[in-house]
């Protein structure tokens, strides 16, 4: 399954799962302190949604800061050859799109219209999706919990990233797997990720301690 998610993560085009383990780890200990090469507050919004990204300094992966998983070979494969996996993708789309034009020619599609829409178009919206929580999530919200950094819990980013909006609890306690704390805070993807649990898909989900959350509700309560 983590090489199943390593893939699926892989038709992004946001390079490679170990690639972005690293940056996440490397932000949580630099969040908009000097050293967070996507921080809105140290650079500027334009550069924290996407100038980072496109930047040669930050292509190569520290190996260092993501041990635990560099140690699987299937994993370091797939971030070293990271656009192995978006271009077979491309290249599916675009034979489904012909074999969908020879057997259902009344949809009026084709092998590159299911190209520019299944990979071109949806990959630009899914990044500009996910590049709003490096930089919308450190200008917009409200801060429940004081983490020192400017990160904020927004729902409207939450129903855009299904999840990470809550992106404040996230910093506070970024050891569980649910970022919406409590029933009222969306989280599709922690959905997503307790019914592959029942499956048997998964396991280890790591819950918001009860500490945390009584934390929380004093917070919101005094306000």
């Amino acid at each position: 399954m983590q090489f199943l998610f390593a893939i699926a993560t892989s038709t992004a085009v946001q390079r490679g799962a170990l690639w972005w383990a690293a940056h996440h780890r490397k932000h949580h200990q630099e969040s908009d302190q000097e050293k967070d090469v996507h921080s809105p507050h140290i650079h500027n919004f334009v550069w924290s949604h996407i100038g980072w990204i496109a930047n040669p300094k930050n292509f190569a992966t520290d190996y260092d800061a993501v041990k635990d998983l560099s140690k699987y070979p299937e994993l370091v494969f797939l971030n070293r050859f990271n656009k192995l996996v978006p271009g077979l993708m491309a290249i599916g789309l675009y034979f489904l799109g012909n074999w969908t034009a020879n057997h259902w020619p009344s949809l009026e599609t084709s092998g590159w219209q299911t190209v520019v829409w299944g990979f071109f178009i949806s990959t630009t919206i899914l990044f500009h999706g996910t590049a709003t929580i490096n930089s919308l999530s450190h200008l917009y919200g409200n801060k429940r919990f004081d983490t020192g950094d400017h990160s904020r819990n927004n729902f409207w980013l939450s129903i855009i990233t299904l999840g990470e909006g809550w992106h404040n609890n996230h910093h506070h306690y970024m050891y569980s797997t649910r970022q919406g704390f409590y029933w009222w805070e969306i989280d599709p993807t922690y959905y997503g990720l307790r019914i592959m649990s029942w499956l048997g898909l998964i396991y280890d989900l790591k819950p918001v301690p009860k500490r945390v959350l009584e934390e929380g509700r004093r917070i919101d309560s005094s306000k």
